[in-house]
C-alpha cells in the first residue's frame, strides 16, 4: 500500500513538472460600488484574463520534466520490488512454517526416544541399587527434550502468525503447516549472464534515481542563466454587467519579461552545487547497491552448494542412526 501510494504521488508530480512548459492562464473578476453625497450609487464590473509562458530556451524545464519522469519510473520499480518482496516473503514464511512444524514433530519423536531409553535404564537397574548416574542422565535428557518440544511449538505458532500477517488473515489463528517442503530446482543453471542481475527492481529504481538527480543538477545549473517570459492579459470594465463581453470595451496587453539572477546571497549557485553533490551521492549509492546485489548472488550460490553438501552428510548420519537404533533394539 505504501509503495502504491508513492507511485500515485510520483505520477501526479510528473504531470506537474510537464505542465510547467505549457502556457498558464488565469481568469479574475471584480465588482465595485461607490456612492457620494447627493449622487446615486454607481456599480462597476471588471473581467480580466491573464496568461504567461516561459520559453524553455536552455532546456531547464525539460530537465525538470525528465527528472520527474525518472522519479516516476523509480516509483514503478519500487512498486514492482514491493510485490516481488511480498511474494518472496510469503513463500519464505510458508516454508518456515512447514520447517517449524517438522522440527516440532522431530522434537516429539526425540522425547519419545528419551522416555523409552529412560524406561529401559530404570528397568535394567531396578532393585540393584546401581545405575543412579545413568538414571539421572536419562531423566535430564527427558526434561531437555520436553523443553525442546515446548520451544519448537512456540516457534511453529510464531511462524503461523507471521504468515497470517503477510496474508492479511491475522489474528484468525487458523493457519496450519503442511507436511512437506515444496520441490524446487536443485541448482541454478550454469551459464546465465551476469546482466540478469541488472533487472532487479531495486537496481532499476536506483538507476532511475541517478538519472533524475543528474537532470535536476542540470536544471539547477541552468537556473543561473537568463530566463524569458511572455505575459499577456485581456480585460474589460464597465458600469453594466451585460457589457463585460463587449468587444469594444476589451483591452489587450502583451509584454515580454527578461530576468537574470545577479545575486541572492549565493543561494542559486549553492543550490547548483548541492544538486551536483546529490548526483554524486546517487552515483555512489548505485555503485554500492550493484556490488551488494552481486555479493548476494554469489553468497546465495555458495550457500546452495554448502547446503547440498550438508544434506548429503545428514543423509549418511540419518542412515547410521537408523542402523544404531535397530542394533539397540535387538540388544534389548
Amino acid at each position: 500500500n505504501v509503495a502504491a501510494a508513492h507511485l500515485r504521488e510520483a505520477e501526479q508530480t510528473s504531470i506537474i513538472a510537464r505542465s510547467r512548459a505549457l502556457p498558464s492562464f488565469g481568469l479574475s473578476g471584480n465588482t465595485t460600488t461607490s456612492k457620494t453625497k447627493g449622487e446615486d450609487r454607481r456599480d462597476g464590473y471588471g473581467l480580466n484574463l491573464a496568461g504567461s509562458w516561459e520559453p524553455d530556451l536552455w532546456g531547464r524545464l525539460r530537465n525538470i520534466s525528465n527528472a520527474a519522469e525518472a522519479s516516476e519510473q523509480a516509483a514503478v520499480e519500487d512498486f514492482r520490488g514491493a510485490r516481488l518482496s511480498l511474494a518472496a516473503n510469503t513463500a519464505k514464511a510458508w516454508c518456515n512454517l512447514i520447517s517449524a512444524g517438522q522440527e516440532h514433530e522431530l522434537a516429539g519423536v526425540t522425547l519419545e526416544s528419551f522416555e523409552k531409553n529412560l524406561r529401559f535404564i530404570e528397568r535394567n537397574y531396578k532393585g540393584t541399587g546401581e545405575g543412579a548416574l545413568d538414571i539421572q542422565f536419562g531423566r535430564t535428557n527427558v526434561s531437555s527434550a520436553q523443553r525442546a518440544v515446548e520451544s519448537r511449538g512456540l516457534e511453529r505458532d510464531e511462524a503461523a502468525r507471521s504468515l497470517e500477517l503477510l496474508l492479511g488473515r491475522y489474528p484468525s489463528g487458523k493457519m496450519r503447516n503442511g507436511k512437506d517442503l515444496p520441490k524446487l530446482r536443485r541448482f541454478v543453471p550454469a551459464g546465465l549472464p551476469a546482466s540478469l542481475v541488472d533487472r532487479r527492481p531495486d537496481l532499476s529504481a536506483a538507476r532511475a534515481r541517478l538519472f533524475a538527480s543528474a537532470q535536476r543538477a542540470d536544471a539547477a545549473r541552468k537556473a543561473l542563466l537568463p530566463s524569458f517570459a511572455i505575459t499577456g492579459n485581456a480585460g474589460s470594465s464597465t458600469n453594466r454587467l451585460g457589457d463585460l463581453l463587449d468587444a469594444e470595451r476589451l483591452t489587450l496587453a502583451l509584454a515580454a519579461r527578461f530576468t537574470q539572477v545577479l545575486t541572492e546571497g549565493g543561494a542559486v549557485s549553492a543550490e547548483a552545487r548541492a544538486a551536483l553533490a546529490r548526483n554524486k551521492a546517487e552515483l555512489h549509492r548505485y555503485s554500492q547497491l550493484a556490488l551488494e546485489a552481486f555479493r548476494e548472488v554469489e553468497s546465495t550460490l555458495a550457500a546452495e552448494r554448502a547446503l547440498a553438501a550438508q544434506e548429503g552428510v545428514l543423509a549418511t548420519q540419518h542412515e547410521q542412526a537408523a542402523h544404531a537404533e535397530k542394533t539397540a533394539g535387538r540388544n534389548k
